[in-house]
């Protein structure tokens, strides 16, 4: 047994504190470096991760993080129904110590952090999820998100002898929880992608500040064709987005801005003349490659819209 300097359970507490701190004070993606050096815990360093995708520290019994990187070699998957993440053993070994643990978090129902590869270096993380599932068969663990105090409580309860259990609205809870984070995962993946491939400026007016732009969808994500890939998307400035988004301008499919036709005729000041009005019958910024281009399909569809509203 560890000392009780060493309880597993309240340092795992403690570390999701501290990324939920951190992510307040540096923004939801966090930089792996900040991730390797970790967090101090009873005057013991601790760090979160570290290159196995699946993490022990040796102060801990059973695993405090799993990670799936930028490239995601091994292959780990959400639902598409449910919002599951399907998380990949170590190797092919199902009795591997590292699969070993993760169904002691399991069995034991034990708080892990998640932390999801946004680019190179750029880690989203999750905090509290729980490994609910195991599938020997097809070497992976379900995974799931929970509400953001639950570990804590949990911490709390079994502290006074009392044991918390999974009920209707916990499994609520839960499926909400999951279904939030699964959409904020793809919609930092996507900007990350969006901004890499128009490198960091406004596809409109050129604006190379990435804090105030944004990843705009060019068919909704509402819509069946409105995936979150790059050709569904342009770089905007947050002006031009919310332009873009209200029908004050549109791109036809050879990538030519409109603005429509009455903010044209309007007068209102230098900001609507060269903000909105001087891009009229311009040409859009594109990527480099080819196939991050804008899908001229995609553009004829958002064009078709912009043409009912004007």
């Amino acid at each position: 047994m560890f000392p009780d300097r060493f309880d597993d359970h309240a340092i795992r507490v403690a570390a999701g504190t501290w990324v939920r701190d951190q992510a307040v004070l540096h923004g939801p993606e966090l930089d792996w470096g900040l991730l390797m050096h970790g967090f101090a815990f009873r005057n013991e360093r601790v760090p979160l991760v570290n290159q196995r995708g699946i993490w022990k520290p040796r102060h801990m019994e059973m695993p405090l993080s799993i990670r799936t990187s930028w490239e995601n070699p091994y292959g780990d998957s959400f639902d598409r129904k449910t919002g599951l993440l399907h998380y990949r053993y170590y190797g092919s070994d199902p009795r591997h110590a590292d699969n070993m643990g993760l169904r002691r978090l399991l069995e034991q129902r034990r708080p892990v952090l998640y932390f999801h590869g946004i680019g190179r270096a750029r880690y989203l993380p999750v905090w509290p999820a729980f490994i609910v599932g195991d599938d020997p068969s097809n070497r992976t663990v379900t995974v799931v998100a929970d509400h953001a105090d639950y570990a804590a409580q949990q911490l709390a309860a079994e502290q006074t002898g009392v044991s918390l259990t999974a009920g209707g609205d916990r499994e609520l809870e839960r499926s909400y929880a999951t279904r939030t984070t699964v959409a904020r995962i793809h919609q930092r993946v996507f900007r990350h992608r969006v901004l890499s491939a128009y490198r960091s400026r406004c596809a409109f007016c050129r604006l190379r500040r990435e804090p105030l732009l944004d990843a705009a969808h060019i068919v909704p994500d509402r819509d069946p064709t409105g995936d979150p890939v790059v050709p569904n998307g342009l770089s905007l400035c947050k002006i031009h987005h919310a332009a873009f988004d209200q029908f004050f301008l549109g791109v036809t499919p050879g990538g030519v801005i409109e603005v429509r036709p009455d903010l044209l005729e309007e007068k209102d000041g230098p900001m609507l003349r060269h903000g909105l009005q001087d891009l009229h019958d311009q040409r859009i910024h594109r990527p480099r490659r080819r196939a991050d281009h804008p899908d001229p399909d995609r553009l004829s569809l958002r064009y078709r819209e912009f043409r009912q509203a004007s």
